[in-house]
């Protein structure tokens, strides 16, 4: 099991990694093109309301309800039964996509004010945020399929595809930025386009691999279906459970519309920041343990449950912590560094390091609760997840109406970090009162360690960067060779702290082979 774990995780690390690499060129050229004005607020908040139901319907809710259905019929049906389910699983969410998808662009304008009250009508950012927004609509449907395929693959680990496929998201956009914004009246006009041609390259991007495993979907609607009806039955409360990071995001876009202009695009450029470490190593570890624990529950190996969460957090813990550490003291930097070009300014970089240092508390959090829900929706239960989101998300709401006064869009991001460690922690609490999982020997002392490894990291990170001020007025050369130093040296400095602490990456990564043989 652990081998499989760790060889699968890899996989999905090493091409979610390419695929955060595009996202960030892509990232450079949208800030070296668009900058952080009025237009690319209006585009930040019409590209975020299909990619928010997106995550919300399909690679939230939905992949949660699925997977664990499709791993048992996987696991104790005929392969034509499987086919069977996907066939009307694929017709039944086809037909519900294309039917929000119409109503969506149609309801633009309402869409709009209501996910961004502050573009009143007459407004440009407004008139703009609803073209973009019909243009990039038909995204949710195809890139919702997209999912759909992608959660099929992974059930049968072939985590590499699903894992890929968003790089052809950053190179359409890519694309779109320098070689069509510049022939057109309004320029951003061009990434809503390359959204839209993405998400039809993405969906046929997966079909030759399902078409290898002879499980490409031949679309028949019939909701009648007992595994349909039971996904539909899963998916309906883990809409909250799962999903409560993006609507803490998308809550955090309302009130942002509310402050200067500017904002949307500050907390944008800080959160893609903070989706790096959060797609490579949260997402990866939570897609892949996923299918495992839905087989464990299946099988009734309660205890490789335990062990496959408990080798999960401590994974997320290592990596996730001294993310945290990096993006906050190194904020400036970064964002200057990867960002400081054309049209975004060094306002821009003070502003948008503000709310990154305030996402980066909520890092290790968001992970967990990727990894923790997992537990919760392997076992098919629902319901604690979503109280549990429910109560994060009216905390994120009376947080940001607290923090943003004093904080402006730094406490926005404040108030998401917040939640996210409400959410997890309530998620640990109870996996344990349940019996759910039971943290190995060494948790605490293993947790100090990494205190001490990362104190460490901090101060050399802190004293190497210097001023803020002194990254500002350097030429790029001098950035990206500083930056790089740090970075390299930072890891360096790291792993040595975790070494001399008595931390061994190999029992961490590689859990031992009689323990695991013990409780199977």
């Amino acid at each position: 099991m652990s081998k499989s774990l760790v060889k699968s995780t890899s996989v999905v690390v090493s091409m979610t990694m390419i695929s955060r690499i595009f996202g960030f060129v892509r990232d450079m050229v949208s800030a070296h093109m668009f900058g952080a004005a009025a237009q690319f607020d209006a585009f930040a908040v019409a590209f975020r309301i299909p990619n928010f139901m997106r995550r919300l319907f399909a690679e939230g809710s939905f992949s949660q309800a699925f997977v664990p259905v499709l791993s048992e019929y996987q696991k104790l049906k005929s392969k034509e039964e499987v086919q069977k389910f996907i066939n009307a699983m694929s017709g039944v969410l086809g037909v519900t996509l294309l039917m929000v998808t119409v109503l969506g662009m149609l309801g633009a304008p309402w869409i709009v004010r209501l996910f961004a009250p502050g573009f009143t009508p007459g407004n440009p950012r407004y008139d703009l945020a609803v073209t973009l927004l019909r243009i990039t609509f038909p995204y949710l449907t195809l890139i919702s399929l997209t999912a759909f395929s992608g959660a099929i693959l992974n059930t049968y680990s072939r985590f590499w595809v699903a894992a890929f496929t968003p790089v052809l998201l950053n190179i359409c956009m890519i694309t779109a930025a320098i070689w069509f914004s510049p022939g057109l009246a309004t320029p951003i006009v061009a990434l809503a386009w390359g959204v839209f041609v993405a998400g039809i390259l993405q969906l046929l991007f997966q079909w030759p691999f399902l078409k290898n495993l002879r499980l490409l979907p031949h679309p028949t609607f019939n909701f009648k279906d007992r595994g349909v009806r039971r996904v539909l039955k899963l998916m309906v409360p883990a809409l909250f459970g799962v999903s409560v990071g993006q609507i803490n995001l998308l809550v955090d876009s309302v009130f942002a519309s509310l402050l200067m202009v500017g904002s949307v695009s500050w907390l944008y450029y800080s959160d893609r920041l903070m989706e790096f470490p959060l797609g490579v190593f949260g997402v990866a570890i939570s897609t892949v343990i996923l299918p495992h624990l839905s087989r464990h529950h299946t099988t009734q190996r309660e205890a490789q449950f335990s062990l496959t969460i408990d080798w999960a957090v401590r994974a997320v813990l290592l990596v996730g912590i001294p993310a945290a550490v990096v993006l906050a003291v190194m904020a400036g930097p970064l964002l200057s560094t990867l960002f400081q070009y054309g049209k975004f300014n060094a306002f821009a970089v003070i502003m948008a390091s503000k709310s990154l240092t305030a996402f980066a508390l909520g890092i290790a959090p968001f992970m967990l609760v990727k990894v923790l829900a997992s537990g919760f929706y392997a076992k098919q239960d629902l319901r604690t997840p979503v109280k549990i989101g429910v109560v994060a998300m009216v905390a994120n709401i009376g947080l940001n109406g607290l923090l943003i006064l004093p904080l402006a869009h730094a406490g926005i991001a404040l108030a998401t970090s917040l939640a996210a460690l409400i959410n997890s922690g309530c998620l640990f609490y109870f996996l344990q009162k349940r019996g759910l999982y039971c943290p190995r020997a060494g948790f605490r002392l293993f947790a100090l360690r990494l205190a001490a490894s990362n104190g460490v990291l901090a101060i050399w990170l802190w004293v190497g960067a210097g001023d803020l001020s002194t990254w500002l007025v350097h030429p790029a050369v001098w950035r990206i060779t500083h930056l790089a130093f740090l970075l390299v040296s930072a890891m360096l400095v790291y792993f040595a702290a975790l070494w001399v602490t008595g931390i061994k990456l190999r029992h961490l990564l590689m859990p031992p082979q009689e323990e695991l043989a013990s409780t199977s």
